[in-house]
C-alpha cells in the first residue's frame, strides 16, 4: 500500500490519530473561534478552489447573455496582465484586514526579528519549509498581522508563489493586493533592479519538491542543489537572509506515497509538467478538531528571520563562488535552526536535515 511511510495501513487508520485540542467555553470565546476558522477556511478554499472555479464561471458567462461581463475582465487581464511581474500594486488596507488577524490568532503565528536589516540594502529571504501550504509565508509576508512592516521598518516584502496563480481570474488580483508575485527570474530581477531599495524578495526554496515529504514533526528542507537564488543575489548585491518557520510542518498530514509507488509516479509527473505536485493532505473538522477536514490544526508556528549574510554585487559569478555563498547560506541557516529549535517547541536531539 501507499500510506504514510509506507507502513501498508489503511486511510481510515491514517487519520485516526488527529489531535484533541480543547476548544473555549464561554460563548464569547466561542464566537472568537469560530472567526478565526472561518479566516483561515477561507484563505485556504482560496488557495484551492476558487482559482480553478472563476476561470470555470468566466468561460461559462461566455456561453450565456452575461458574455460582456466575462469580455470586459478578459479585457482587463489582458491589460493588467504585467502588473503581477513588475512588483505587482499591493493594498495597504487589504494587508491590514482584520481578518488576518483572526487568521494570525488561530494558530497563533508569530514572526521573530533577530537581526535589524538596513533599507539601503535589497534582500532575499530563504524561507524554510514550504510545508503544505506555506501558511505562515502567507501570514509573515503577504499580510501585516504580525507587523513585519513595523519589526522591519523600511522594507518592503515580496513573496514569490507560482506563476500559474496569476494566469487565474480574481485570485491573481488577490494575490496581487497582498504583495505576492511570481516566483520567476524576471519578476525577481525587476524587483532587485528597478524598484530602489528596502526590498525583500521572499524565497520559499523547497517549493513544491519539498512540499511532498513535509510531515508533523519532520525538519527536513530541499536546499542542497537549490543554488539558482544564491546566484541572483550575487548578480544583484542582494543579501540573503536565511528564515525558518518552527510548527509550519504541523498545521497538515498527508498521506505520503512510497517512492516507486503508482501515487508518487504520478506527483512526480505533475510537479514536472504544471509545476506543482498534488498533495492528498488533511487537517481538522470545522466544529471539531478531533474531526477529519481541511481546517490546519492550530498548532503554533514561529517564523524566525535570522541574521543577513552580507552579498557582493558580481554581474558574472562563477560557480565557485555561488558554491561559496550557498555554503554559508546553508551554514547560518543550520546555525539559526539549532539556536531557537528549544525555545520554539523542540528538544535538544531534534536536527535540521537539509536534502
Amino acid at each position: 500500500s501507499c500510506v504514510s511511510s509506507g507502513t501498508g495501513c489503511s486511510l481510515l487508520s491514517t487519520v485516526q490519530d488527529v489531535p484533541s485540542i480543547p476548544w473555549p467555553s464561554s460563548s464569547s470565546s466561542r464566537v472568537e473561534r469560530h472567526l478565526q476558522i472561518i479566516s483561515v477556511l477561507h484563505w485556504v478554499i482560496t488557495v484551492i478552489v476558487v482559482g480553478v472555479a472563476c476561470t470555470v464561471i468566466l468561460l461559462y458567462l461566455f456561453c450565456t447573455d452575461c458574455w460582456l461581463i466575462a469580455a470586459l475582465y478578459l479585457a482587463w487581464l489582458v491589460f493588467d496582465w504585467k502588473t503581477p511581474y513588475k512588483g505587482g500594486r499591493r493594498s495597504r488596507r487589504f494587508r491590514n484586514w482584520a481578518a488576518w488577524r483572526y487568521f494570525r490568532d488561530y494558530f497563533p503565528i508569530r514572526l521573530v526579528k533577530t537581526h535589524n536589516l538596513l533599507p539601503s540594502r535589497n534582500y532575499i529571504f530563504g524561507y524554510h519549509p514550504h510545508g503544505i501550504l506555506s501558511i505562515g509565508a502567507f501570514c509573515n509576508f503577504g499580510t501585516e498581522a504580525t507587523g513585519v512592516s513595523k519589526k522591519f521598518p523600511g522594507i518592503k516584502p515580496y513573496l514569490g508563489t507560482l506563476a500559474g496563480y496569476f494566469r487565474m481570474p480574481f485570485v491573481r488580483e488577490y494575490l496581487i493586493s497582498a504583495g505576492i508575485c511570481p516566483v520567476r527570474r524576471d519578476t525577481i530581477d525587476y524587483i532587485l533592479s528597478k524598484n530602489g531599495t528596502g526590498n525583500a524578495v521572499v524565497i520559499v526554496i523547497g517549493g513544491t519538491a519539498e512540499c511532498l515529504d513535509c510531515q508533523p514533526g519532520k525538519n527536513s528542507v530541499t536546499l542542497k542543489q537549490r543554488k539558482g537564488f544564491v546566484k541572483i543575489a550575487l548578480q544583484h548585491g542582494a543579501n540573503l537572509v536565511p528564515v525558518y518557520s518552527f510548527g509550519e510542518n504541523n498545521a497538515y498530514k498527508q498521506i505520503e506515497f512510497d517512492e516507486g509507488s503508482w501515487g508518487r509516479w504520478l506527483q512526480r509527473k505533475f510537479q514536472k509538467r504544471i509545476g506543482f505536485a498534488p498533495c492528498l493532505f488533511y487537517g481538522c473538522g470545522f466544529f471539531f478538531t478531533d474531526s477529519w477536514g481541511f481546517v490546519p490544526y492550530p498548532i503554533p508556528i514561529t517564523t524566525v528571520v535570522g541574521e543577513p549574510i552580507a552579498v557582493p554585487k558580481m554581474e558574472q559569478p562563477t560557480q565557485k563562488d555561488v558554491d561559496l555563498y550557498h555554503g554559508m547560506y546553508l551554514t547560518s541557516l543550520q546555525k539559526l535552526f539549532d539556536k531557537y529549535k528549544t525555545e520554539f517547541g523542540l528538544s535538544e536531539s531534534d536536527e535540521l536535515e537539509i536534502v
